[in-house]
């Protein structure tokens, strides 16, 4: 009897595959929103026009004007030794720092220019921005915060869009809700861009709203034709969507103009192999060897050779990222579904048994658990096993054989009785060996 394990394995990976291989692969919001530097300090009012500012800050900002952050530095060093609670020299400071990629500098004086003026909005974005690019998201978020709810004064009003898209790119995973007020707060002040687009279609599918989602990929697409991560997000809709010609066709127009996106190519792989078409295959092979160390595009090659019948060579894949990854459930519950295969039932016992204590809520684990213990007459094991992944996914015939086959092993007639004849009802003809079976067990078990 074959048993069920789970559904298609490369479909099932195509979310890990395209998060590890950058779902959209354009110059992401948060890069956008967040690329020092800021705010240029000119944009806090002009120092010429301004005669309240000392000249060597003047001076400095000069300089910085002309890149020369050498002179600015000096400048300001010199001014702020014997001024160190100027807000707007330490937010001068703080930006030449930050021009120069000093993160933990520029974080530094931005401080202490907030507590030299709480009220700087300047101050607080370009801190929120900086702790945002150093993927301090908690740290980040409430400086975001502030700055929107700030006067930006003489500095652009625009600016303060940059502080929403900031707070849309770190909400989007944990909050897409909140990330879409963020979103369109930002557009309250700014005009829409190509980054926004895409981000309100994931916002969207995140939500549940996939039509919306789909809408936005293709108004990108019908502005730009071969943008690859339109092309990608809308690809990923289909596939969830079972649409496979669909994707196939918008995938292959896409790799016409992007023949080496890795992304693109997974996606057309999967839908290749979901269509049982063996074109999936080397397409997979290719992609692995021009990506050999990308962990998921090897999980999905180790999937579909498994889907071919080469258990042997998809585990190694396995093992091989097993040796990386050694407490992986998923990688477990795989590598145990090849040893099945291949009949080396204790040590896929083995693998089903890690897999579950490390991820108690793995189905498919408890699944793989049930068979390897129930054809290593481990028939206690086999009944835990079987409720647990009661939990998680509804009974069929695979699974009541292996309740009957249980009790029946553990001399509980009632119960053993009972599961044969709800497998028989649920067979329906489709499995006769052990339908056979079960009618010649309950032939003894009820006299």
């Amino acid at each position: 009897m074959k048993f069920t394990f789970s559904h298609s394995a490369s479909a099932a990976l195509l979310p890990t595959l395209l998060t590890a291989a950058f779902l959209f692969p354009f110059r992401s919001l948060s890069q956008d929103a967040t690329h020092a530097p800021n705010v240029s300090p000119q944009s806090s009012g002009s120092a010429a026009a301004s005669p309240t500012v000392p000249g060597d800050v003047v001076a400095a900002e000069s300089a910085i004007a002309n890149a020369d952050w050498k002179t600015a530095e000096t400048k300001l060093d010199f001014y702020l030794t014997a001024h160190p609670s100027d807000a707007r020299a330490l937010f001068d400071a703080g930006y030449v720092a930050d021009s120069q990629n000093r993160l933990d500098d520029a974080a530094a004086l931005y401080r202490r220019a907030i507590a030299a003026n709480p009220n700087s909005f300047e101050s607080h974005l370009s801190l929120g921005l900086i702790l945002a690019r150093q993927n301090k998201p908690a740290e980040a978020r409430p400086e975001l915060v502030t700055a929107t709810t700030l006067d930006p004064g003489q500095a652009d009003p625009a600016l303060k869009a940059r502080a929403w898209r900031a707070l849309a790119a770190i909400d989007r995973a944990s909050n897409p809700a909140v990330a879409s007020n963020d979103l369109l707060e930002a557009l309250k002040l700014s005009p829409e861009t190509t980054s926004d687009t895409l981000l309100a279609a994931e916002l969207a599918e995140k939500t549940g709203q996939p039509d919306a989602a789909a809408a936005a990929y293709r108004r990108v697409l019908a502005n730009e034709p071969h943008s690859a991560p339109a092309t990608v997000g809308l690809a990923h809709l289909l596939i969830q969507q079972k649409r496979y010609p669909d994707a196939e066709a918008l995938l292959r127009a896409a790799l016409v103009t992007h023949p080496d996106d890795p992304t693109l190519t997974a996606q057309l792989a999967t839908v290749l192999a979901d269509q049982n078409k063996a074109e999936a295959l080397p397409l997979l092979q290719q992609l692995h060897s021009a990506h050999p160390d990308d962990p998921a595009i090897t999980r999905m090659l180790a999937a579909v050779l498994a889907d071919a019948g080469d258990f042997a060579g998809s585990d190694r894949l396995y093992l091989h990222l097993l040796a990386l990854h050694p407490n992986d459930a998923d990688l477990l519950v795989a590598h145990g579904q090849n040893l099945v295969r291949q009949a080396q039932l204790d040590e896929a016992f083995k693998a089903f048994d890690k897999a579950t204590l490390i991820d108690p809520t793995s189905a498919d684990g408890w699944s793989g658990l049930a068979f390897a213990a129930s054809r290593t007459h481990r028939p206690g094991v086999t009944l835990h096993a079987l409720a647990m992944r009661s939990r998680y996914l509804p009974e069929n015939a695979s699974t009541l054989f292996l309740w009957a086959t249980a009790y029946d092993e553990l001399v509980q007639k009632k119960e053993a009785v009972a599961y044969y004849r709800q497998f028989l009802d649920a067979a329906a003809g489709k499995f006769p060996d052990q339908e056979w079976q079960a009618r010649q067990r309950l032939k003894l078990l009820e006299k």
